[in-house]
């Protein structure tokens, strides 16, 4: 059985890893991919696996936005540490979802799930698994309560988000910065990955706002954008290549 690991944390990809070769050592572990548009290109450029184990909740964006950007032909097992998503994971008869921490008996109940489909529930299933691409495309616009009032902000308006302390603030293009409520992680689940990049634990950009990257010291990349900013921007050694295919190609 050859597998895809769609995940973004270290630790957690290990784990799953080693509870794969567990329960057979002759899985083949074919690739891991950390983001949706790793996911994207390595679905593009490789063969497709027989079983893919995904991360609901990823580094640039919810998973399922690999969905709007590609027909995925192979079955999966959603796992996430957050249970909120279970009930869109279901919709689409996954072959299972697993909570983290994922335990052995887990994973081998949804191997066991998946040994035991045929032909005609492949077939139906990934017919449903499309339905998780977002049908309405990313909103255009922000409402930001601001005062007394509600500010539309159009997106292409804003350069970067930027959280410190807890707070969360938009920063337009002229400036003009806005706080907003929600954290970096609601905020990228709402953005249209193709044109927003989370950068780091504090940021994220859109694209149109980069005027230059400078290649630091020890690998990272220190991003310029056209407003003023409250810190400097890295993107470290580990996403920099992601970065750099996002920028320049997109999906």
């Amino acid at each position: 059985m050859r597998v895809l690991i769609v995940e973004d944390e270290t630790s957690s990809y290990e784990n799953l890893k080693e509870i794969l070769y567990e329960i057979n050592p002759e899985i083949e572990i074919v690739g891991n991919t950390e983001s949706v548009i790793q996911t994207v290109t390595w679905l593009r450029l490789n063969p497709a696996p027989d079983l893919i184990f995904m991360d609901i909740h990823l580094s640039d964006d919810s998973a399922f936005a690999i969905f709007d950007k590609i027909n995925v032909e192979t079955p999966i097992v959603f796992t996430t540490a957050y249970d909120q998503y279970a009930i869109d994971a279901f919709k689409v008869n996954s072959i299972d979802y697993l909570l983290k921490p994922i335990k052995v008996s887990d994973v081998k109940h949804a191997i066991e799930k998946f040994n035991r489909f045929n032909y005609t529930d492949i077939t139906h299933y990934l017919s449903q698994l499309m339905q998780l691409a977002p049908s309405s495309r990313r909103k255009g616009k922000l409402l930001i309560p601001y005062k007394d009032s509600l500010i539309p902000i159009n997106l292409c308006d804003i350069s970067f988000f930027y959280t410190s302390d807890k707070s969360t603030f938009v920063y337009l293009n002229d400036g003009t910065k806005y706080p907003y409520s929600k954290t970096l992680d609601q905020i990228m689940t709402s953005l249209d990955a193709e044109n927003f990049f989370r950068a780091n634990k504090q940021f994220i950009i859109r694209r149109e706002s980069v005027v230059n990257i400078t290649i630091w010291f020890d690998s990272r990349l220190l991003v310029t954008v056209a407003t003023e900013v409250p810190e400097r921007i890295y993107i470290s050694k580990n996403k920099a290549a992601e970065f750099k295919a996002w920028l320049t190609a997109g999906y």
